[in-house]
């Protein structure tokens, strides 16, 4: 009788670990979202020339993304602190991995374009910029253009007026479109160069706004008076755009801006060197204040939907982190708080 129930409870056994095995296969729709390192930027930026003699350090901040591939990572992330569980349609949307991945590609190799002009502008050295065209970084679900367009499509002509820059090509559309009016686009996709009508929708109608439904972006090359080499490839996304044009700055000038100060930071850059809001702000300013950062750049709240700098200071405050928060609009507000330090003792 004894030997029997020991075989009923080896079978019990081998069906729960069974069972335990298949479990760990079952995908979930989810991302986790943690706090990840901070890296220094001296290592990674080489300006032709520069100053790499810095006494403290500007550093990127980074959130560590995690794809929970089967429920136990998802528990994981229910009890794991400074973690948030995403849905992966909210990180994606609806766009194919291939998509996806094309718009981080763009969105880091932009960044570093766009980081380059703002440092160099900065520092008063010359710059030249050469505009390909509007890229096509997201399109609405419910917009006409959605059956024309194409994430990654480079549009270079509107009715036949040429297209540079992303207010520009707003701009046109507010002044001289209305919902239900259309508009000739000129695309490059690939090597391909197409002709494509979109219809007028209405964006916000509150404000009576109007659009095809995208998300522009200028695709530009600049030609800077000096070689740079930025090592990115561990990187992605536009966040870093802040910190690389303080460190291409930095080594442009003979005075050292970090002072002593180990400075991170994070936001979005665009070459007239305005500071953009950017995601995950949390965990960035989680990670920066248990890696012993003194300062943190966060993006300036200047509208009614930005809340970057609202949520760092409640994270800050909540938490009690010990770490000086700066909000910034431009990289010119940023030079002017570090040049008004004293250097740390």
């Amino acid at each position: 009788m004894l030997r029997k129930n020991n075989k009923l409870t080896f079978k019990r056994i081998l069906i729960i670990l069974l069972l335990l095995v298949i479990i760990a296969f079952i995908p979930t729709p989810y991302y986790l979202y943690q706090p990840g390192p901070i890296e220094d930027l001296e290592p990674k930026v080489s300006v032709e020339g520069g100053h790499k003699d810095e006494q403290g350090s500007f550093n990127l901040t980074t959130v560590l993304s995690v794809k929970a591939f089967n429920p136990y990572i998802l528990v994981y992330g229910l009890v794991a602190p400074h973690t948030d569980i995403v849905k992966e349609e909210d990180v994606k949307g609806d766009l194919t991995d291939a998509e996806y991945t094309k718009i981080l590609n763009f969105m880091m190799k932009d960044s570093k374009q766009n980081a380059l002009v703002a440092g160099f502008t900065e520092a008063g050295e010359e710059v030249d910029i050469e505009y390909h065209g509007i890229f096509v970084r997201t399109i609405l679900p419910d917009s006409p253009a959605k059956k024309v367009l194409k994430v990654g499509d480079l549009i270079t002509s509107i009715d036949g007026k040429d297209m540079n820059e992303a207010p520009e090509f707003i701009s046109y559309i507010e002044e001289n479109k209305k919902v239900g009016d259309h508009a000739t686009l000129t695309i490059k996709r690939g090597d391909k160069e197409l002709e494509e009508t979109v219809d007028m929708i209405a964006l916000d109608d509150l404000t009576d706004r109007v659009g095809i439904g995208i998300a522009p972006e200028e695709e530009f090359t600049a030609t800077v008076s000096r070689k740079v080499k930025i090592n990115s490839e561990d990187i992605g996304g536009p966040s870093a755009g802040l910190m690389f044009s303080l460190e291409i700055y930095n080594q442009l000038t003979s005075e050292d801006l970090t002072k002593g100060y180990k400075i991170a930071g994070t936001g979005t850059i665009d070459h007239n060197g305005n500071v953009g809001q950017i995601g995950g702000i949390k965990h960035k300013v989680t990670a920066a204040n248990e890696e012993g950062a003194d300062i943190f750049f966060t993006p300036k709240d200047l509208t009614s939907i930005d809340t970057n700098e609202k949520d760092v200071l409640a994270e800050v405050k909540e938490n009690e982190y010990e770490i000086e928060i700066v909000p910034i609009a431009t990289i010119a507000e940023a030079v002017d708080y570090l040049q008004g330090l004293d250097v740390k003792e």
